[in-house]
């Protein structure tokens, strides 16, 4: 069985520093100032796409500027957002019991290849897939390609994350799919997409995926 991750917000514990760095962003260029909550609320997203959507009026190329501005922001920015509680002991077990592991993620590949060699972390997943090189989130595009990567049936698999974004696409492929209620988004928003559960700790859906697999 395949086991789907999403990284920001649910293994990776870096959404306070992906808001600051967009508002950093924002500041440079004299753009308005948005809330902690609005930022929030695209995590999850391309990093073009997320930006558009929180500047719906700028242009291609002003968004292009924007995006240079993040970049470099998250760079400057010390801070290495650490895993979650629970995190590495989860993909331990899971490890250790057999599931292939993978990420689907917002990320760029350069940057989830920074912090995967950051955290010494890239040896716990066979596939992963970034938001540059496929189509954004909410578009299932990522997971087909991981499903086709890791020669699995999208029953075989179950996508887990912290955001509409991620249990949006897996819903529309029919992927079972696993919310995590302390990242981007809320319980409430969550739940609309029929996950099959909302978990406060990556360890307590550990039971239910071993029982799934039979």
């Amino acid at each position: 069985m395949l086991v789907i991750f999403d990284w920001d917000g649910t293994l990776s514990d870096s959404t306070a520093k992906i808001v600051r760095c967009v508002q950093r962003a924002a500041a440079e260029l004299q753009l308005p100032a948005l809330a902690d909550d609005t930022v929030k609320d695209i995590i999850g997203l391309s990093l073009s796409v997320a930006l558009q959507r929180l500047y719906p009026l700028l242009s291609v190329a002003d968004v292009e500027c924007l995006s240079a501005a993040y970049s470099r922001h998250y760079l400057e920015d010390e801070h290495i957002p650490a895993f979650y509680d629970g995190a590495l002991e989860t993909l331990s077990q899971l490890k250790d019991a057999g599931f292939l592991l993978a990420v689907a993620t917002g990320k760029s590949r350069k940057g989830l290849d920074r912090v995967l060699a950051q955290l010494n972390a890239a040896h716990w997943f066979v596939a992963t897939r970034c938001a540059d090189e496929t189509a954004s989130k909410p578009d299932p595009l990522m997971l087909n390609e991981l499903l086709v990567e890791c020669q699995r049936h999208h029953a075989q698999a179950v996508m887990i994350g912290d955001t509409e974004f991620d249990l949006a696409m897996a819903q529309t492929i029919a992927m079972p799919r696993i919310g995590v209620t302390y990242g981007a988004h809320s319980v409430e928003r969550l739940e609309r997409f029929a996950p099959v559960m909302c978990v406060s700790d990556l360890r307590d859906m550990v039971p239910w995926l071993i029982e799934m697999r039979g």
